[in-house]
C-alpha cells in the first residue's frame, strides 16, 4: 500500500464516515494537533535511559499516546457516527490516578515555575502546551456540532499529567526546577 494517495492536494481530507471536509477544518485541527502532542511525547519518550527504572513511567506514557489515538478518532468522527473507540470517564480516572502516584513523589509547588530540564521533561512540557491548544480547539469543535465531553476532561487532564510528568521526570534525573524570577522591588 502506497503512503501517499494524493486525493488531499487539493486541500481537503476525509473524516471517519468518508465526508470530505478542507484541512483546516475544526475536527481536522483538532485531531491534527492531538497527533502533534502524541508526536511530542514519543519524542520525550526517546529521551528516556532503557533502565528499569523507568519502566511504569514509560508504560504510562505509552498508554498516553495509544489513547491519545481514540481521542484523535473521536476528533475525527462526525457527530452522527459512534466512534469505535470513545474515551470513557475510566480513562480520566486512570490519569488522575496517574497524576497522584507522581505528585506523591514530588515536593509540593510554592512558586510557577519555568519549563524546561532535561530533554524528557523538557519535551513533556512542550507536549503538555501542545494538548492545550488540541483543548482549545476541541472546545471550538464542541462548539459547532456534538462532541463527546470526556474528550474535553480527558484532554484538560492529560495537560495536568504532563505538567506533573515532566517534574518527575526532571527530578528523578536530578534537573533544579527553576521558579519564575521575581521582578525587581
Amino acid at each position: 500500500m502506497k503512503i501517499y494517495t494524493k486525493s488531499g492536494d487539493k486541500g481537503q481530507t476525509s473524516l471517519v464516515s468518508g465526508k470530505r471536509v478542507p484541512k483546516n477544518a475544526a475536527r481536522v485541527q483538532a485531531y491534527g494537533t492531538v497527533d502533534e502532542a502524541n508526536s511530542m511525547i514519543g519524542f520525550a519518550l526517546s529521551a528516556l535511559e532503557g533502565s528499569s527504572e523507568w519502566e511504569s513511567f514509560r508504560a504510562m506514557l505509552l498508554e498516553v499516546q495509544a489513547k491519545l489515538f481514540h481521542v484523535g478518532a473521536e476528533l475525527s468522527t462526525p457527530s452522527l457516527l459512534k466512534p469505535a473507540w470513545p474515551i470513557k470517564e475510566e480513562d480520566v480516572d486512570r490519569l488522575e490516578a496517574y497524576i497522584d502516584g507522581m505528585e506523591a513523589e514530588l515536593p509540593p509547588l510554592t512558586n510557577f515555575i519555568l519549563p524546561g530540564g532535561l530533554p524528557c521533561g523538557a519535551a513533556l512540557h512542550a507536549a503538555r502546551t501542545v494538548v492545550r491548544r488540541a483543548e482549545r480547539l476541541a472546545v471550538e469543535v464542541r462548539r459547532e456540532e456534538d462532541l463527546n465531553p470526556v474528550v474535553l476532561k480527558y484532554l484538560n487532564r492529560l495537560s495536568d499529567l504532563l505538567f506533573v510528568a515532566a517534574r518527575f521526570a526532571n527530578r528523578r534525573q536530578g534537573a533544579p526546577e527553576p521558579d519564575l524570577p521575581r521582578p525587581p522591588a
